[in-house]
């Protein structure tokens, strides 16, 4: 396995290791949540028209995402799972039988803000197609999360249909996946760039064994002037290139996070590790301001038996003691951080309805502002 997945997606777009940004603790051969084993994520992405917005019929800046936490046959098996909304100006479908349960089952998919219900029922649709037997006896809450693309995207169009999420669900794939403008991230923004889908993942060596922790993010957050890079306040710097409204950009960022291990651990300790997301999102200037929906989804692909439940005898699971867990906290927060910093680098300028434009963070800026005798692998 070569470096190369570490510095570039499979479409060729450089990954903030490209340019020589150091980043702490050691990637998977992916550097992406699908490191994690079992996992795979797909995407929609849907890219028409421009010009003046006409409802209905574009400009369209959208997509979704989508993210298995187990392969075909095994999507009805529980994950163990826990949330945490840092701040809940936002939506993540599901969250009740989490809090509830400590677990969810079926695909996880990601969309705009008024295609999440679309995005929700096609997965249910879609599971009834391709393992129909879990829902013969059962009901389905599968997760589906948002985050606001309206600056770009005719968003009040309700341009998701069914057949975009089954594309993107049939589609998934482990090994390296495309960051940027993809999937539900496509018409996001962070700091007053192009953003959008980005993933990292780190290895966790406990007892000689060897765990991974993955993290996704949909990143739409964030203000120009507290945007961070590895310490680096290099917001002051880039007050150019700017956003070019056409029409007002009012402030209504928010940052979906997922993070997936196949560390063994109960539910209180993924929770734990959702809790642990939003510090990696304020390495990089997020503060959570108040429109901001900051939602954050944890879970360990471990411990199937228990997580099934069986009846009639005690079940099982094994985990990672609390007074342990701290090199898994560090995994989390160092894999958002750089997962944000990829959507931002594997991006380009986009220009979306009624001519409102978002620049790319600038490539020349970051050559000359990181030296590359220091990339990371």
């Amino acid at each position: 396995m070569t470096d190369n997945h570490h510095q570039t997606t499979p479409s060729g777009k450089p990954r903030a290791r490209a340019f020589g940004i150091s980043f702490d603790g050691t990637p998977g051969p992916f550097n992406a949540i699908t490191d994690v084993p079992g996992v795979a994520v797909g995407y929609s992405t849907l890219i028409s028209g421009d010009g003046a917005l006409v409802v209905g019929q574009g400009p369209v800046r959208t997509g979704v995402t989508a993210i298995l936490p187990r392969p075909h046959a095994d999507l009805a098996t529980p994950v163990f799972a826990g949330i945490f909304s840092q701040n809940g100006n936002g939506e993540l479908t599901g969250s009740h039988i989490i809090e509830e349960t400590g677990a969810f089952n079926f695909p996880i998919t990601i969309t705009n803000t008024h295609s999440c219900g679309v995005s929700r029922d096609a997965t249910l649709h879609w599971m009834q197609r391709v393992l129909p037997a879990a829902l013969d006896s059962a009901w389905g809450l599968p997760v589906a999360a948002e985050t606001y693309d309206g600056f770009l995207n005719d968003i009040n169009g309700h341009h998701l249909r069914f057949e975009h999420v089954a594309a993107a669900l049939d589609g998934a794939t482990s090994g390296s996946i495309e960051e940027g403008s993809v999937g539900g991230g496509t018409g996001m923004i962070a700091f007053g760039f192009k953003a959008g889908s980005g993933t990292a993942s780190r290895i966790v060596e406990w007892q000689d064994q060897r765990y991974t922790v993955g993290a996704f993010v949909q990143a739409n957050f964030g203000k120009r002037s507290n945007f961070t890079i590895r310490g680096l306040r290099a917001g002051p710097d880039l007050v150019e290139p700017a956003i070019r409204e056409s029409t007002p950009h009012a402030e209504k960022g928010s940052i979906i996070g997922v993070v997936a291990t196949d560390a063994p651990f109960l539910p209180h300790q993924v929770k734990r590790l959702a809790r642990r997301v939003p510090l990696g999102v304020a390495m990089t200037g997020g503060f959570g301001y108040h429109s901001s929906g900051d939602i954050f989804l944890g879970f360990s692909t471990a411990n199937r038996e228990a997580a099934l439940a069986p009846s009639g005898r005690i079940a099982s699971a094994d985990f990672v003691p609390d007074s342990e867990i701290d090199p898994f906290f560090d995994a989390v927060i160092q894999g958002v951080e750089e997962a944000i910093l990829n959507a931002l680098v594997a991006n380009d300028d986009m220009t979306g309805r009624d001519g409102n434009f978002v620049p790319a963070l600038p490539k020349a800026w970051l050559e000359g502002r990181f030296d590359a005798s220091r990339q990371g692998t």
